[in-house]
């Protein structure tokens, strides 16, 4: 999800990937492998990824996240109802702040 996003950023951008590997101070080939969700996305990096790609870092924190969960549940039998219950207690967390 996420490194799929931020190809489509790149490229929508014009950049290389060894344009962004220099801003992130990575190699071009740890660009390619997390534009190929190979390797997974540092959270540190996702507020320089925001700033060059012209998004929100809470976009990218989100699709950071959901790939955590995916990859947490994806071979699971009941993933989807565990991300279902997760769900319902996020909501009553927030709505016991209000």
């Amino acid at each position: 999800m996420l490194g799929q996003k931020i190809r489509e950023y790149r490229e929508t951008k014009g950049l290389l990937q060894r344009e962004v590997a220099a801003e992130l101070r990575v190699d071009t080939a740890y660009v390619s492998k997390m534009e190929s969700s190979e390797k997974p996305v540092s959270k540190g990096y996702l507020k320089t990824l925001a700033k060059l790609y012209g998004t929100s870092e809470a976009e990218l924190l989100t699709l950071w996240l959901a790939d955590k969960v995916f990859d947490v549940v994806k071979d699971e039998s009941v993933g989807l109802k565990a991300i279902n219950f997760a769900e319902e207690e996020l909501m009553k967390k927030k709505k016991n702040k209000q």
